[in-house]
């Protein structure tokens, strides 16, 4: 029986918060953390696994990523959020209790703001919150240290892109294994 800090694919959902263009030229390594979000969601999107995308202010703040929004299914729509905690979007909220999710995979920027507080509030409303921590990013570095901090602090359970897709597939005969281990490479 896998051990409740474990992913599990009947009870996930993975939570992309803001990772949009204004960010590019201020975040370090914004690139490489869009890349493995982007790794991220074509991987769950592989396992059949629901995705929630949020973008604060769009309008000034720009798009989704490039490299992620290449990644998400067609037509998918993003959310649009005010409150830095993207649980403080009701449409959010809305849709996670309607997933039924008790996981969430959550990745995102900014580390010490958004992605922090929607970290808590999910942990306030009782998931499970699995950080992948090579998926997030802040413009300063001793910002995102205390965000990570602050973080397991309070009970989110670390992870990364890889790590958390071995979980949710837990066997080398899982059926998209191949696939899912071409993606990581």
């Amino acid at each position: 029986m896998p051990h409740e800090n474990t992913l599990s694919p009947d009870n996930v959902v993975l939570l992309v918060v803001d990772v949009q263009e204004a960010f590019r030229d201020v975040v370090p390594n914004f690139s490489i953390i869009a890349s493995n979000i982007s790794r991220a969601v074509s991987g769950l999107t592989m396992l059949g696994l629901p995705l929630i995308v949020t973008e604060q202010y769009p309008e000034g703040l720009g798009p989704t990523a490039e490299e992620i929004r290449y990644a998400l299914p067609e037509g998918f729509e993003a959310i649009e959020k005010s409150a830095f905690s993207a649980v403080g979007s009701s449409d959010v909220s809305g849709k996670l209790e309607n997933l039924g999710a008790k996981q969430v995979l959550l990745c995102g920027l900014e580390t010490h703001v958004c992605v922090n507080q929607t970290a808590h509030d999910l942990l306030s409303a009782g998931y499970s919150v699995h950080l992948l921590t090579d998926c997030v990013g802040s413009r300063f570095e001793p910002d995102k240290l205390a965000g990570l901090a602050k973080m397991n602090a309070s009970g989110v359970i670390p992870s990364s892109v890889e790590m958390a897709l071995f979980e949710l597939m837990r066997d080398a005969k899982h059926e998209k294994f191949k696939e899912i281990q071409a993606l990581i490479k």
